[in-house]
């Protein structure tokens, strides 16, 4: 089968999730014989440079210049979708939203949806953003979504009253041998700590998480936070933490690469996960994965993915949350209880399973059943 991704996602990311989420399915792709080819433009995406330069069609850049990136959408467009007419694939995969028509062809159109968040939570975008208009353009086009997670699917259902046969759930997958690599490389000498993965806007509830902290006496005490990622803390992130009186060194902020970050999935008490709203939610696998017990938000896509694999507590209640948290960090029988549901749960999301029912749903759309 010839399967085409478009150029969009990776003209916006450099790095990110939804690119990563591409690029590991087209190597899946390609393992299971098919004829892919990203039709990517002048693009500034590192990850499918790794991919098999036969099966990319564009030129990577290092960076665009200050304000130029619509010009560049433009120019992408023009240019792939002319090179995918001229392919003539079986199926084109939209890897993000947009209004622009595409050339015609009798090519099927797939489209992934991660999560809700410009709809849900409008407050954090300007007001100029029109990410939910261009979803509408994009869903109405396509002939198929695929939603990560059945949460994001009822979303869908229930803010763009789109039909739920429309809609296919295909779960993301976690890359196991590579966290797994980590769980035997225990530090003896590191402070007890907790860790905190990524972004840390107001969905992600990091300032809940540390208000609720604070009223720890163990936690205070006797144990560092760790906030991977996210960028540096802000001023106001700062200041919330003096004057919710922790001592210096006490929450850290660290950076690095996947294997830095697998390390310090290992060497936790846990991982914390407040988030409020999430499509799908890859840190909570990649704790589980690399042996970390996880205490989790009991909210909208969480319980699914993480299952009976963690201590749950209600986002919105401090108490619930350090509760449930010094219930993980105080017991080593509760620990290990959950670094064994963990990896046997993270075992159900694999990314073979996810480009195999990924293939399921372009077969089915293209009569290549």
């Amino acid at each position: 089968m010839k399967i085409a991704f478009d150029h969009q996602i990776f003209t916006y990311q450099s790095y990110g999730g939804i690119s990563r989420y591409y690029k590991v399915l087209i190597e899946n792709l390609l393992r299971l014989n098919q004829d892919v080819r990203v039709f990517a433009g002048l693009h500034q995406n590192n990850y499918i440079s790794n991919l098999p330069s036969n099966c990319i069609k564009g030129i990577k850049l290092n960076k665009y210049p200050n304000k130029t990136i619509r010009a560049f959408q433009l120019i992408n467009h023009i240019a792939s979708q002319a090179q995918i007419k001229s392919w003539k694939p079986d199926l084109v995969h939209e890897t993000y939203y947009s209004e622009r028509l595409d050339l015609r062809t009798n090519s099927a159109k797939i489209t992934t949806v991660h999560d809700m968040i410009h709809e849900l939570y409008s407050s954090n975008f300007p007001s100029k953003d029109k990410t939910t208009y261009l979803k509408k353009k994009t869903f109405k086009r396509v002939d198929h979504i695929i939603s990560v997670s059945s949460n994001t699917k009822k979303d869908l259902v229930k803010l763009f009253n789109i039909d739920e046969f429309k809609i296919s759930v295909v779960h993301l997958g976690v890359d196991l041998k590579f966290f797994e690599q980590y769980t035997s490389s225990k530090l003896k000498s590191v402070t007890p700590y907790i860790l905190f993965v990524g972004a840390r806007g107001e969905y992600k509830n990091f300032s809940g998480f540390l208000k609720a902290c604070s009223s720890s006496a163990i936690i205070k005490n006797k144990i560092n936070i760790l906030a991977f990622g996210g960028g540096d803390f802000s001023k106001e992130e700062l200041l919330m933490i003096e004057k919710l009186g922790f001592n210096d060194g006490v929450i850290q902020h660290v950076t690095g690469d996947d294997g830095a970050l697998a390390g310090l999935y290992a060497n936790a008490l846990c991982f914390v996960y407040p988030s409020i709203y999430e499509g799908f939610g890859l840190p909570p696998l990649e704790a589980m994965a690399s042996g970390c017990p996880v205490v989790s938000s009991n909210s909208s896509s969480m319980p699914e993915v993480i299952n009976n694999a963690g201590e749950y507590f209600d986002p919105k209640i401090k108490e619930e949350m350090i509760y449930a948290i010094e219930k993980v960090i105080t017991s080593e029988s509760r620990q290990k209880e959950l670094i064994e549901l963990g990896k046997k749960n993270a075992k159900l999301f694999s990314w073979k399973k996810c480009s195999d029912e990924t293939l399921k749903i372009y077969k089915k759309f293209t009569g290549n059943i």
